[in-house]
């Protein structure tokens, strides 16, 4: 027997009512602290000798480590300026962690960057996922604060986050600023687009496009409208993980650091209670996500990545009754009321100031489930009638009522059809012309990326304002990686007389900063040699039907199916061919690193894009 008070390595101050320290007794599998996730060695005592020699050479005292650890996930970048203030932020929270009781360790894991990350995002979302995931696992964390921002990594760290299973709070690092330019408010990223346009159609030149430039992220932060990122941001808040303010207190705020310190001294109490994510996470808590989404007009990218987060639930049921037609069956009775780009005016400055999350669940509680839980402990009904609320002048906020929206309903839309079986998604409330969201016109298309760039701006396009541009094979396979290219931009020749919008299709994904009557994540994908869109000609007539979720290719079944039986021998003959170029589909099979277990494992954009073998299911899901 040694005693605790005499050893210098692997005593534990918590077992006071066991003060001696009994090598021949087992470590218990699911122990707290620095006793947790031990490494193997063969000799489990030792591994937790070994583990507090290294710990101490950190100065750390035995006081210290009797506490419980908080593990802070620090995703800071020098290529990611949306986590430009991480290092504050983690300072706030072990301040918040060590107010209540704990012990604050930071780890990092990867850093994702919209803007820096090649093929795409989204290509390393799922990376990013496993990295949170296994760091999460591997190290002696009691609970987890995961601290992210910019568009894939707050979903990346709760699908990670949630198949670790231990309690995790978010903590998003916030929006940025407005800019300004000639006294007009500009921001990230919704006025990238609008003023790119802008020059692509030749009304504004290369001088105010490069002061524009110097305008549009004028602090750290993510993007300041409502896109992905803010979009995940509010979700989290729906989702009972943040509190209401953490959605929408600017990056560059004292508040966003006070948020901070509180979600340290949450992650105290969350572990004491034992809110891990699979029990906290019910059904409500995800369509209370869905509601908050419809509602704030959010990015059609949050639907891929509630539908990989819902494959992370080990709740089957759960899985079965979430779905895309959720969607649909949330959007018809909620209206759209925050009045913010890219479907309405304001920023996120604007949305904090009208009261942020708070005051929309307010207007939302008749929709909302009340009784589900939050990470703050109690319900988040509890937590809306304790708030402290101020109301906003209804002239000054940018939150409508229930009654008065925005839109109606069904802001985001789920399609159905032939050209689409395993579904599409359009942001109805962000077109900017409303005809096309009844709409039929023959198809303009283009095979790929390259393709596009090549024949867009030909003065000797067939194509009209009427036309409807196909981009094909930009899907989770086909680029790889689903890039934000769906957001197709109007042949040069109809921008310059004025043509703002058209009815654009593909398999790709488009940012929640754009705007447009544009269709996404078509499902099968274009690269599927089964996928009625890779078989799209142009002439073809395409049918988008809004009211009615449909839509259609209007050719005969058997003129889809004679198309696809000579694609599929086509790609049987490529795939005998030893010089020919081969399709992705099929050169996956051979593709070495990430990029071929990417290519090989993700699913299609119905079922979150995540890789079959990271869902609670596991690997052999039909694609």
């Amino acid at each position: 027997m040694v005693s605790q008070t005499d050893t210098d390595g692997f005593g534990d101050p918590r077992s006071s009512q066991n003060p001696d320290y009994d090598l021949s007794t087992p470590i218990p599998p699911d122990s707290t602290g620095l006793r947790q996730s031990l490494t193997s060695y063969g000799d489990a005592h030792f591994s937790l000798f070994l583990r507090k020699v290294f710990i101490k050479a950190l100065g750390y005292s035995e006081d210290a480590l009797s506490r419980p650890i908080i593990g802070i996930v620090n995703t800071y970048s020098s290529f990611n300026p949306c986590h430009a203030n991480i290092p504050q932020l983690i300072e706030a929270v072990k301040r918040g962690v060590q107010l209540n009781g704990g012990l604050a360790i930071d780890f990092p894991t990867i850093s994702i960057h919209e803007a820096f990350s090649s093929p795409t995002s989204m290509y390393l979302r799922n990376l990013m996922s496993m990295d949170t995931e296994e760091m999460i696992k591997a190290q002696p964390c009691d609970a987890v604060v995961l601290i992210g921002g910019c568009d894939k990594t707050t979903p990346a760290q709760l699908m990670g986050g949630l198949s670790a299973n231990k309690p995790i709070l978010h903590l998003v690092t916030g929006p940025m600023m407005p800019g300004s330019h000639k006294g007009v408010r500009l921001g990230a990223c919704t006025d990238c687009r609008n003023n790119w346009a802008s020059y692509r159609a030749g009304t504004i030149d290369i001088e105010e496009i490069s002061a524009i430039n110097n305008e549009l992220a004028p602090t750290a932060g993510t993007c300041g409208v409502m896109g992905t990122a803010s979009t995940m941001a509010c979700i989290l808040v729906g989702l009972g993980l943040m509190p209401f303010g953490g959605a929408s207190a600017p990056a560059v705020s004292s508040a966003r650091l006070r948020i901070a310190e509180e979600t340290g001294g949450n992650a105290v109490a969350a572990l004491k209670r034992d809110l891990r994510p699979q029990k906290l996470l019910t059904r409500e808590s995800f369509l209370n996500a869905i509601t908050v989404l419809q509602a704030i007009g959010g990015s059609t990218n949050a639907v891929v990545h509630l539908m990989a987060i819902v494959g992370r639930h080990l709740d089957t049921e759960l899985v079965s009754s979430i779905n895309l037609d959720t969607i649909n069956e949330i959007g018809r009775q909620t209206p759209l009321l925050v009045d913010l780009k890219p479907s309405g005016d304001n920023y996120m400055t604007n949305f904090h100031n009208s009261g942020g999350m708070l005051a929309l669940l307010r207007e939302l509680r008749p929709l909302l489930h009340l009784n589900a839980g939050t990470v703050m402990g109690g319900t988040i009904g509890e937590q809306i009638d304790q708030a402290t609320y101020i109301k906003v002048p209804r002239r000054l906020s940018c939150i409508q009522p229930f009654h008065e929206p925005l839109y109606p309903a069904s802001s985001l839309v789920l399609l159905r059809g032939n050209l689409a079986p395993g579904g599409a998604l359009m942001k109805a409330s962000a077109s900017k012309r409303r005809s096309l969201l009844h709409h039929s016109g023959p198809a303009v298309v283009f095979a790929g990326s390259a393709d596009m760039a090549k024949r867009l701006d030909d003065p000797d396009l067939n194509v009209t304002e009427n036309s409807v541009l196909v981009l094909q094979n930009i899907g989770p396979v086909g680029n790889p990686g689903m890039p934000e290219a769906g957001m197709i931009p109007i042949p040069r020749k109809l921008a310059s007389k004025g043509v703002l919008d058209m009815l654009r299709i593909s398999d790709g994904r488009m940012s929640g900063t754009a705007g447009g009557s544009i269709i996404l994540h078509i499902s099968p994908e274009a690269a599927n040699p089964s996928s009625v869109l890779g078989v799209v000609r142009d002439g073809d007539i395409i049918t988008c039907d809004v009211e009615n979720c449909r839509l259609q290719i209007e050719i005969s079944d058997e003129e889809i199916r004679r198309r696809i039986e000579k694609r599929k021998a086509e790609v049987e003959d490529s795939r005998n061919t030893e010089t020919g170029v081969q399709p992705s589909w099929i050169a996956r099979e051979k593709i070495r690193g990430y990029r071929g277990l990417y290519m090989r494992s993700v699913l299609q954009a119905e079922q979150g894009a995540d890789f079959d073998f990271l869902t609670a299911s596991g690997p052999g899901l039909s694609q």
